[in-house]
């Protein structure tokens, strides 16, 4: 069954075959195609010529002359001319501090400037606030940033930023930046500090005299009590001058309570107690046994 269907198919495969070739001949198409194909040709591929790459013109990198009295005038040589090293840029008049030489205020000197600054504050009244600031390194050599009490700012500062006049004891002003966020000074600060060569140790007293000026009163730390200078200047026996530096009084040193010791017990106090109950237990046991 499957042989006979395969040859049925088979042959009308090839009659229908067979039918399409009489009938492209009767139509004269196979020589139609053929001719056609001969007119036309099929386009060669066209070979890609190299061209060699042109030099490149040299830029000419001078200035253009725009001006008809420099026309005339040879151009300038760059090249030739040497460049000078920029010296060190100084960011003011003010000499930078060596940071690496710092001398830093002992406690005793710190504390003794620190007294006499709030005894100038007690002798400047109440008419006008005012606050005591012992310097540190960072407000006088590296940082220059000068913070201040936050309850002195709060209640008497600009709550906005503000431009703040410093005026030391001789009438000379500065200007200095206030920083409301930051309650402190920041520009102009430092140019404050090195003019008046405030060092570690100093005592400010700054007094609020207006909404946007203080009057600051400077303490060395180096200063005596009751004069200018910390030394004083005696003659030897020979005749010669011999500075003498004064001591600064000591801060009386602060009396400590000593903690009490608590009494620990001894290590035998358990055992006795042991000791005594089961001798009890054993003599309530014996008189027990002898009553019955």
């Amino acid at each position: 069954m499957v042989a006979a269907a395969t040859s049925n198919y088979e042959e009308l495969r090839r009659q229908r075959l067979e039918e399409n070739k009489k009938r492209m001949e009767e139509l004269n198409l196979l020589n139609l195609s053929k001719s056609l194909s001969a007119a036309t040709p099929k386009p060669s591929p066209a070979k890609k010529q190299w061209k060699p790459k042109s030099a490149r013109k040299e830029v000419d990198l001078s200035a253009v002359r725009r001006s008809s009295r420099t026309a005339d005038r040879p151009q300038p040589d760059y090249k030739e001319g040497m460049i000078e090293p920029l010296g060190s840029l100084r960011r003011g008049p003010h000499r930078r501090r060596d940071l690496l030489n710092r001398v830093y205020a002992s406690d005793e000197f710190r504390m003794y400037a620190v007294q006499r600054a709030e005894q100038l504050e007690s002798e400047l009244g109440s008419e006008f606030p005012c606050f005591v600031k012992p310097m540190l390194q960072s407000h006088v050599t590296g940082g220059f940033w000068l913070g201040l009490p936050q309850r002195f700012c709060k209640a008497h500062m600009p709550k906005e930023d503000e431009m703040m006049t410093l005026e030391d004891e001789d009438g000379n002003e500065s200007p200095s930046k206030y920083l409301a966020d930051r309650t402190g000074l920041s520009g102009g600060w430092r140019g404050f500090a090195l003019d008046h060569e405030l060092v570690d140790g100093d005592a400010l007293v700054f007094q609020l005299i207006r909404p946007t000026k203080f009057k600051v009163y400077i303490i060395r730390v180096n200063e005596h009590e009751n004069g200018d200078e910390s030394n004083e200047d005696v003659a030897d026996e020979d005749g010669n001058d011999v500075v003498l530096l004064k001591s600064v009084p000591k801060a009386k040193p602060r009396k400590v309570a000593k903690p009490r010791k608590v009494a620990e017990p001894s290590p035998g106090t358990r055992r006795s107690r042991r000791k005594k109950s089961s001798m009890m237990r054993m003599r309530m046991m014996t008189q027990m046994m002898i009553f019955f």
